[in-house]
């Protein structure tokens, strides 16, 4: 028993309290941002905006500067995302559930490619590429980037960026140290699946298009 505790959480033995709970209340804000996002509750955001914030103290703090940019990127999304799922496009429906147009998916496809380039500067400027976890950090930086911004546009395809990004991030962060992080991403690939599948629903049964 004490073999399986030592392999998930024996690289806490050098991290302090603080830090340690910090974590565990990013994480459940974390998972009740998506579970809210699943919900197509806009307290998504603000739930998300304290996981968020406390992740940028903690990867600050770890010097983990990929990871840090993702999280201060949703903060910022996540202030840009409460205003679209807020506003009404008429005097009775806010901005609704919709597909990625034609349009959309050039400018996530642009949007990808950008962030992968911004990216390999940072790194390069502070010479992060140390590791190979440094060139896995840039591909699910660029992921999360898309993710996020078509969430903000409540379009139904953020949730297979979300899905892919999850998927890889479980490792990762495991690989890294940050266990409660990686349990983390293990519910967020679930709660993305149910996620697709609810707002699938939601389109088959209002069909509507921005």
């Amino acid at each position: 028993m004490n073999l399986i505790f030592d392999f998930f959480f024996g690289q806490y033995a050098d991290y302090d309290s603080l830090s340690i709970v910090l974590e565990i209340i990013a994480v459940i804000f974390g998972l009740l941002s998506v579970w809210f996002s699943k919900q197509n509750n806009v307290l998504v955001y603000p739930t998300g905006m304290i996981s968020t914030a406390l992740f940028v103290y903690l990867l600050a703090k770890w010097g983990l500067l990929g990871d840090l940019m993702i999280n201060a990127y949703y903060f910022s999304m996540s202030v840009y995302g409460w205003y679209i799922w807020t506003r009404k496009v008429d005097d009775k429906h806010v901005t609704p559930i919709s597909k990625t147009t034609r349009k959309e998916h050039i400018w996530s496809a642009v949007l990808f490619v950008l962030t992968l380039l911004f990216v390999f500067v940072v790194y390069t400027v502070f010479d992060k590429w140390n590791n190979w976890t440094a060139y896995v950090d840039t591909f699910t930086t660029a992921i999360f980037f898309v993710g996020m911004w078509l969430m903000a546009k409540r379009k139904i395809e953020n949730w297979t960026y979300w899905i892919i990004g999850d998927i890889i991030s479980v490792p990762l962060y495991f690989h890294k140290g940050f266990t409660f992080t990686s349990f983390q991403y293990i519910i967020f690939t679930a709660l993305a699946i149910y996620g697709f599948i609810a707002w699938k629903k939601y389109l088959n049964n209002s069909p509507v298009t921005v």
